[in-house]
């Protein structure tokens, strides 16, 4: 087992612009995954391990056997070197260096012959992304796509976030176009939150092939969706504002479509 005591080690300093940068993480196809609960995640939800680095006064050798009994390279690291690489103030002692995946709409499977997919375009910060992870890991459901993403998927604001639910749920990315024609050709109804000809979204029956899409709170949904929903729908509000958190709305809409599924 390697051990590294500095944090100006040549690896670590690679690691820490792998947490700082995403054209790094990019450019390498790998990303920085910190605390236990994620790594584990990570594994279950099958991604590949380069490297795992603790802290053993946090992190002991019988709890790093524990975690995976995969051949991975393991380092042992001083108190400096973590903190060096740690995102979180409050933190487990053990990271993990993960590949990216592809998040291809090309690599998405459908288990359920009725599928439902929660879609989001455009969001931009990380916390909110994390959110609509959590919700969709909370509500099972099939996929998870992001339109015209604004933020890396592997950012470690969207991983603490999620609380590693981007590792639970069946992503993918693309732009609105590519997305709308996957969408059509697997005969997916489009639902998108809107206040434009806009109904009661629980007027909509919700129990077929169905992707529900939402927007940013600042400019919602491009025309490009509006133009192509099966419906656009709203959820009433009866306060003095005309939207809420997006993370919110995505949880509002897809427990409707659970409810009419009964939960299935």
């Amino acid at each position: 087992m390697k051990t590294i005591s500095s944090s100006q080690n040549t690896y670590i300093k690679e690691l820490v612009q792998l947490k700082d940068k995403s054209r790094k993480r990019r450019k390498t196809g790998t990303f920085l995954i910190e605390g236990k609960r994620e790594i584990s995640l990570a594994i279950k939800g099958n991604y590949e391990l380069e490297t795992i680095l603790f802290y053993p006064e946090l992190f002991s050798e019988k709890q790093l056997n524990n975690l995976t009994n995969q051949q991975i390279n393991i380092i042992k690291i001083s108190k400096e070197t973590y903190q060096k690489l740690a995102y979180r103030d409050t933190t487990e002692g053990v990271l993990a260096v993960a590949k990216s995946k592809t998040n291809s709409l090309n690599n998405l499977t459908f288990k359920n012959k009725n599928p439902l997919i929660l879609i989001a375009e455009a969001p931009e910060k990380p916390g909110n992304i994390g959110a609509i992870l959590r919700t969709a890991d909370a509500a099972n459901v099939d996929a998870v796509i992001i339109a015209n993403p604004k933020t890396d998927l592997y950012n470690p604001n969207v991983i603490r976030s999620s609380i590693g639910c981007l590792f639970t749920n069946q992503i993918a990315t693309g732009n609105t176009t590519e997305i709308i024609a996957f969408l059509k050709s697997k005969n997916i109804k489009i639902y998108c939150a809107a206040l434009q000809a806009s109904v009661n979204y629980h007027s909509q029956d919700f129990k077929n092939s169905t992707a529900i899409v939402v927007g940013t709170e600042a400019t919602g949904l491009s025309k490009e969706w509006l133009e192509n929903a099966t419906q656009n729908i709203i959820i009433p509000m009866q306060g003095e504002i005309d939207s809420m958190n997006v993370s919110v709305a995505a949880g509002i809409l897809i427990f409707e479509a659970k409810r009419q599924r009964n939960f299935k």
